[in-house]
């Protein structure tokens, strides 16, 4: 898939595009549906399939105080993108200079002009241009001005829509599985492991600290069953925790993973600190619980392992 990174990299001789707009937080299977059509009506239109998305989200940059946390970062934004089959992704830096276009100077400039559209594929809900004032009916009265077809994707999910909202919502409650049931995958951050307490280390259970700044929303606090990838692609099963170590007053939140089945003498041969690493979520096995006195909290570490062992045992088949 190729990536333009603003306007300047889209090549000046477009081949017709088949385009599609949205932030595409999380990459849910609802997004899949509006992508994986767009790319199916680009391959019978032989033309090329293009998703428009924002960096920052347009929420980010309108209420900053109040913009809602964003479930995946960037480079897993992209990389998922690129797993649909588009053949490219035109990423718009959002100001709020840019926010003043109104919505037909935003769909003449780029995606005419810019992409050369053919079709538009986008959900009815669409909303573009200055105050979100275009919508799906306005799209088509442009589709019609213009020369490109308008093709409407219909909402995923039976009793609720399929949204980035209601994602957020399961990984606040600690309900990684169900927001991989929307997500069509597992919740995943991504960032450095860091120096951390060592108190892993001391009790026997060495952790893989994400530092504060990784990527990708924290679930609720808890200990999860889920996967370490590192940076050679390698999946490690894990017990991982999140929350603030209650059992030693900890105040700071974090997201430690501690890779079962590894000898412990033999850890430091198996050195992630500096990796980029990616940790999956994928069952919570229970919630965050202060400890009386380490021999608890040592017996209840060994139970979550033997737990995310048989979890991961049963997901991996």
């Amino acid at each position: 898939m190729h990536y333009w990174k603003g306007l300047d990299s889209v090549p000046t001789d477009m081949a017709p595009a088949v385009v599609t707009i949205g932030n595409f937080d999380g990459v849910h299977l609802g997004h899949c549906e509006v992508l994986d059509s767009a790319v199916s009506h680009a391959k019978r239109r032989s033309a090329k399939s293009v998703a428009i998305t924002f960096d920052p989200h347009p929420a980010q940059v309108h209420r900053p105080d109040s913009a809602p946390e964003l479930i995946m970062g960037l480079e897993d934004r992209i990389d998922t993108l690129a797993s649909v089959g588009l053949d490219a992704t035109l990423m718009i830096n959002y100001t709020l200079e840019f926010a003043e276009q109104s919505a037909e100077e935003f769909v003449h400039s780029i995606i005419v002009e810019k992409l050369n559209a053919v079709a538009v594929v986008v959900g009815h809900d669409v909303r573009f241009g200055h105050g979100n004032s275009g919508d799906f009916d306005f799209m088509r009265e442009l589709g019609a001005k213009y020369g490109f077809d308008v093709i409407g994707v219909e909402d995923v999910g039976d009793k609720r829509r399929l949204s980035s909202t209601w994602v957020r919502e399961e990984l606040a409650a600690g309900n990684v599985e169900a927001a991989a049931a929307i997500l069509g995958r597992p919740h995943r951050m991504r960032g450095e492991v860091v120096h951390g307490a060592a108190r892993g280390r001391e009790l026997g259970f060495p952790t893989a600290n994400l530092a504060p700044e990784a990527a990708g929303i924290i679930p609720a606090d808890g200990v999860y069953a889920g996967w370490v990838i590192d940076e050679a692609e390698v999946r490690w099963p894990a017990a991982i925790s999140v929350g603030s170590n209650p059992t030693f007053d900890g105040v700071a939140r974090v997201v430690e993973a501690h890779v079962i089945d590894r000898p412990v003498e033999g850890y430091e041969e198996f050195d992630l600190y500096g990796q980029q690493i990616v940790v999956e979520f994928i069952s919570h096995l229970r919630p965050m619980v202060a400890y009386r006195g380490i021999e608890a909290l040592i017996e209840q570490m060994n139970e979550d392992v033997v737990q995310a062992r048989s979890v991961l045992a049963t997901e991996s088949h």
